[in-house]
């Protein structure tokens, strides 16, 4: 009898052994949940010191570590612990994690499959555990449509009730851009616990991924989740880094809201930070950025130095910023390096010829790595209006064109600028190139005509080969439609010159030339060129037929252009064509010799 009440005893220890690791496990997992990671690692580690086989503890407590940023921790955890527990599927799948971040997707692979194998494909936590490290869509590395597979099959398990796989599951379809079926996981977590507001949440991003038209749709979502749990962190800061760059106030009010709610981390530091550099106090956001460095030793968040390279960047010390970015990018995991890195490193380089191999392929890297249309077009938009800017055309006109690759739905502006200013550096074929697909798009619109005619005017600079008369017809055709169209006068009266200079020189038609100077007279009275034109052609007739010179078939040695300012990046101005010698006797009457006005843009 004694046997069995010891017997019984020693089950009863157990069982509250286990019941009171298993409430401890739950308090750390609701850490993750509110991405409290230093608190959930605390709780995990604790567990794992008093039972050092907990493989539920190992594993969240590498996944606390990973949210940490400190991955080398999180493997060596992993490494350590599968050499113990080698048929661990938990302890597998976290190594497959660490391994998806070094980008050995393999390996990885190869470890979820054997997880997967050894749970014999019944536990929904391996199942979760696999597709939150492939599907999480913050994470640039892991394979999101494997992830949907497993996490379907994790619903499928019996006795299923779990909205972390649900939501799990959404983001890997967001992470596949698939909104629809992403918000229709998130539905079903939130079908199984109405409070969820992760899944709330994650529902406000996918409709902020597709820009601020769902601005007020993504920010319902944002303050439901709030209302449903006001500790859940991670909205807070969204909503801080949201209105960082619009609202200071604003976003300070949140960023207070999230240290409220959040674990004191090294990156609560470097918000604070951060935030007097968004209210323009660069040397106290220095300052602060420092002493956070300071007080975290050897291994301080490596942010903070970015940070302190954008604050000298303000300060105009740009050899300081340089220096800071440097250190950044030798400090950061390569996991963790994005694409708005590269492109901010850029902006700091920007400026000085020398730099410029440097600037392109920072910003081609940046290009590279991001995933949001509108921030790929960010990047090349700040490096062509620079090059612009700076007067260096050509460049300028390459990044201008790698928009219409990059963008679905490019605009006529965006053809302009890459044509305009290939235009303004004499690149004449590459920008009838882009003005050709202009009229294609826009064929109503007069800009892509008029260029055309003015590229082509420079190429046939004597105009025998007649090159630009097609365009500039085309130009009077558009512009006498509708002469009261911003620009419209101006276009059309340097096409009437050029067709006064057209005919007096190159068909030798008097009736016809003064039938264009009167064209060009009846929009301005006042323009002399012309008055002193007419005046001279009707005393003198046409002048005497003669061979004309071969035009040139690229860029004639003979032909000057007047380059106006580079294209804006919202109303570009146009440029003007060769200006023709001034018309005395036995020269040739003067061609365009204004800048026409800006093209209208069309979104």
């Amino acid at each position: 009898m004694k046997k069995i009440t010891a017997g019984l005893l020693l089950m009863m220890v157990a069982f509250f052994v286990n019941a009171a690791s298993a409430q401890s496990v739950e308090i750390g997992k609701k850490f993750l949940y509110y991405e409290r990671y230093q608190s959930a690692k605390n709780v995990f580690n604790s567990l794992v010191t008093a039972n050092p086989k907990d493989e539920e503890a190992i594993y969240y407590l590498g996944q606390a570590d990973i949210g940490l940023e400190k991955v080398a921790d999180a493997k060596k955890l992993y490494l350590q612990k599968l050499s113990e527990m080698p048929n661990s599927p938990l302890i597998l799948a976290g190594v497959g994690h660490i391994e998806l971040i070094e980008g050995k997707t393999a390996d990885a692979r190869q470890h979820f499959e054997t997880a997967i194998s050894l749970s014999k494909g019944k536990e929904i936590a391996v199942f979760n555990a696999i597709g939150y490290a492939n599907g999480n869509p913050d994470s640039k590395n892991g394979n999101a449509a494997y992830a949907i597979d497993i996490l379907k099959r994790a619903t499928q398990v019996k006795k299923f009730n779990d909205p972390e796989v649900y939501a799990n599951l959404g983001d890997a379809y967001r992470k596949l851009a698939d909104g629809g079926n992403a918000i229709s996981a998130y539905q079903s977590a939130l079908a199984i616990d109405p409070n969820y507001a992760r899944a709330i949440y994650r529902s406000g991003r996918v409709y902020q991924t597709q820009g601020r038209g769902q601005e007020e749709l993504y920010l319902k979502y944002y303050n439901e989740a709030i209302a449903k749990d006001t500790k859940y962190a991670p909205v807070y800061n969204t909503l801080f880094n949201y209105y960082f760059e619009t609202d200071v106030p604003k976003s300070s009010q949140f960023l207070d809201k999230w240290l409220t709610a959040s674990d004191d981390d090294p990156k609560a530091c470097m918000y604070r930070a951060q935030m007097k550099y968004a209210e323009g106090l660069f040397d106290k956001a220095l300052s602060m950025a420092g002493a956070c460095i300071q007080a975290e030793g050897a291994n301080p968040y490596p942010k903070l130095y970015q940070l302190q390279a954008f604050s000298y960047k303000r300060l105009g010390d740009t050899t300081k910023s340089r220096a800071s970015f440097d250190e950044y990018f030798k400090r950061q995991d390569s996991s963790k390096i994005e694409g708005g890195d590269y492109a901010a490193y850029a902006t700091v380089l920007l400026g000085d010829t020398l730099n410029n191999a440097k600037v392109n392929e920072l910003t081609k890297k940046a290009v590279m790595m991001d995933t949001l249309e509108a921030n790929k077009i960010s990047y090349i938009k700040t490096v062509a209006t620079a090059y612009s800017e700076a007067k260096n055309n050509k460049a300028a006109a390459n990044w201008y064109a790698r928009i219409l690759d990059v963008k679905r739905n490019f605009t006529n502006v965006d053809i302009f600028n890459a044509g305009y200013n290939f235009y303004a550096a004499s690149e004449l074929d590459s920008s009838n190139k882009y003005f050709t697909l202009y009229t294609q798009k826009y064929p109503e619109d007069i800009m892509g005509f008029y260029m055309l005619g003015n590229g082509n005017a420079l190429i046939d600079s004597t105009g025998a080969l007649g090159l630009a008369v097609p365009y500039y017809a085309k130009t009077i055709q558009i512009g006498e439609s509708d002469t009261t169209k911003a620009g419209v006068k101006t276009r059309l009266i340097n096409a009437y010159k050029f067709f006064v200079g057209y005919h007096y020189n190159n068909k030798k038609d008097k009736d016809s030339a003064l039938f264009f100077i009167d064209k060009v007279l009846a929009l301005d009275p006042t323009d002399q060129n012309m008055i002193q034109n007419r005046e001279f052609i009707s005393k003198n007739g046409a002048p005497a037929a003669q061979k004309p010179a071969a035009a040139a078939t690229t860029k004639p040695a003979a032909a000057t252009s007047t380059k106006p300012s580079a294209a804006a990046t919202t109303k570009p101005a146009a440029a003007a064509p060769k200006k023709p010698a001034t018309p005395v006797i036995k020269k040739p009457v003067s061609g365009a010799t204004k800048k026409p006005a800006s093209a209208t843009n069309k979104n």
